[in-house]
């Protein structure tokens, strides 16, 4: 079987450092906001190339409380609109919500699958309050057309950083390009935790303040609550191994860029469809989506022939039970997408010979 994501491998090529890592939090004693945390806070801050970030429990927290720490400034409140691109996965959407915010769906582009950003300006309303873009599948969501928009209009440029560790766009990396980003560390994430964990970045100190603060129950001082807060928090294991996997982030998405390019110099069967290549700047390849009208035929057919597959997402989040109520909504983009994608297996530990293996039986399937 040749997987879509090993994570045994994965874990394996640096394992002996993990454990290390590992030992030297039960060596500690501390597990829970320690010396591990402040370290990945500065490593990963300075790696993004921002003043702050802020280590939170998972992606979900993370992009809640981005939007939150602007409520409480402030500068949102119940009932503002937040520009957010159709084709995403639901916990985008679900952290507009959960902030009493709107969510106004917006097509993405069939030739880049990521938010149409002609189609923003006439998306906007007096309630707007900000655009929350998504690095999906590893692919950069951003342009300069983008930051005028949202400059012109006095927006908030937000960003779903949870497929993209590693992206940039001229040099920016995703999570510094708007104004907050909020980041997952989901162990299949190209830079993965050893459970749930998240983060958010920004160069905004009072709003790093306030997340940090609400993430901590509501409190910058002990036993003194300024906020109805929660609890958010990256453990100490899992700040420590995100530390060490840091180091490999860039060496590893590099594997991931060979292969992709390998996928789209060999694969040509007429039934397929690839994604239009950007450069690999700007592609992490969190995934490797390839589009086919007999999609379910297609992954039956790659299992026969011992290729793992996943569907990117089979429903999307305007069909899903929890928002019924807009069921009745029309994103033929976004419906093609979610009807006939399907992620192939990517990841740095694929062999060149298994890649030649996935590419051969996606030739040859009718």
């Amino acid at each position: 079987m040749i997987k879509l994501l090993d994570l045994q491998a994965i874990t394996a090529m640096h394992g002996d450092e993990y454990k290390a890592a590992v030992n030297r939090v039960i060596d500690s004693g501390w597990f829970l906001q320690g010396n591990e945390n402040k370290q990945f806070e500065t490593d990963y801050a300075e790696y993004i190339g921002t003043d702050h970030c802020i280590a939170v429990a998972n992606g979900l927290d993370a992009l809640y409380l981005l939007m939150r720490g602007y409520k409480e400034l402030g500068i949102m409140k119940d009932g503002d609109e937040i520009i957010v691109p159709a084709n995403t996965y639901i916990a985008t959407i679900i952290a507009i919500t959960r902030n009493n915010l709107v969510p106004v769906l917006v097509e993405p582009t069939w030739e880049h699958l990521e938010i149409d950003i002609d189609k923003i300006e006439e998306a906007i309303t007096s309630k707007t309050k900000g655009v929350m873009i998504v690095h999906l599948y590893g692919r950069v969501s951003y342009d300069e057309k983008l930051g005028e928009i949202c400059k012109k209009y006095g927006l908030k440029l937000m960003e779903d950083c949870a497929q993209s560790q590693g992206c940039a766009w001229k040099g920016v990396k995703t999570g510094a390009l708007g104004d907050a980003a909020a980041h997952s560390f989901y162990p299949g994430k190209n830079l993965g935790a050893f459970g749930d964990a998240g983060a958010v970045t920004t160069n905004n100190t009072e709003l790093a303040e306030v997340i940090r603060a609400v993430a901590n129950y509501g409190s910058q001082k002990k036993y003194v609550f300024k906020y109805v807060g929660m609890n958010s928090r990256m453990s100490e294991v899992d700040a420590a191994v995100l530390d060490v996997k840091l180091k490999y982030l860039d060496e590893d998405n590099k594997k991931r860029q060979d292969l992709a390019a390998y996928y789209y110099e060999h694969i040509n069967n007429p039934l397929i469809t690839l994604p239009k290549r950007i450069d690999d700047e700007n592609n992490v390849y969190h995934q490797f989506p390839i589009f086919c009208e007999y999609r379910d035929k297609l992954q039956e057919f790659l299992k026969e022939n011992g290729i793992q597959t996943l569907i990117h997402y089979p429903i999307p989040p305007h069909k899903q039970e929890c928002y019924k109520d807009w069921k009745y909504r029309s994103y033929p983009i976004t419906e093609k997408i979610h009807t006939q994608e399907l992620s192939i297996p990517m990841n740095q530990v694929i062999s060149m010979e298994e890649a030649e293996i996935v590419v051969n039986v996606i030739n040859v399937f009718k």
